[in-house]
């Protein structure tokens, strides 16, 4: 299979001292693309349940299980709700977004106030969980149940980075999506986040195998 290569001197260059904070995040958005959606749930400290997407988010170890993502502070360089409730809580759900549950997590993005139940507002229902206080959103075909590790933060005022690092200690899965034992990624049609408004849809037409080589003995 051919690939075409461009002039690498006729790349356009950015400087990220230059550059403003939004600047730099349309560019970072659309070069880390498509980007997996953590549809976080939390509670408050008083039991305020939360819902909230975040595409800064990445798994991260296996011994033991771990994900990591990342609620920037926000235009008034104070911590979402999500972050403050973690803080308080130590425990989070992160729900994988389908095809089907755009529209809802999109609501579930605006800014409500702390009182506000975004469940309510999006339109999710919420599902038992078995080791953590947070429910689990029922419309998504999968779901982690995680406690807090630790939170990283990097940078300062608006758009800050803090890295919340959870260790996962329960999985949900919907029993459709098991092929032989297996979770069969074709089912899922996962919902992933890109640059500016748009987003992508892992359907089956769209994927494919790829073995990992071996080396040589």
């Amino acid at each position: 299979m051919s690939q075409h290569t461009n002039d690498p001197q006729s790349y356009l260059g950015f400087d990220c001292a230059d550059l403003s904070p939004s600047e730099a995040y349309r560019l970072l958005n659309h070069v880390v693309s498509p980007r997996p959606i953590a549809f976080v749930s939390t509670l408050s400290r008083d039991g305020i349940p939360n819902l909230a997407p975040f595409s800064y988010f990445m798994a991260g170890g296996l011994n033991p299980p771990s994900i990591a993502f990342s609620p920037t502070t926000n235009r008034h360089e104070q911590p979402k709700d999500t972050l403050r409730n973690i803080c308080d809580t130590g425990e989070f759900v992160i729900n994988v977004v389908s095809a089907g549950m755009q529209d809802g997590v999109n609501i579930a993005s605006l800014d409500f106030e702390p009182s506000v139940s975004e469940w309510e507002r999006a339109g999710f229902t919420p599902a038992s969980t078995t080791k953590v206080r947070p429910a689990r959103v029922a419309e998504s075909l999968m779901a982690i149940e995680c406690r807090l590790f630790q939170i990283v933060s990097h940078g300062s005022g608006a758009n800050a980075a803090n890295y919340v690092i959870g260790e996962v200690v329960y999985f949900h899965i919907a029993p459709q999506l098991m092929v032989n034992g297996e979770i069969d990624p074709a089912q899922v049609q996962y919902l992933s986040r890109m640059g500016g408004n748009w987003y992508d849809r892992a359907s089956a037409d769209s994927m494919f195998e790829l073995a990992r080589p071996r080396l040589e003995s």
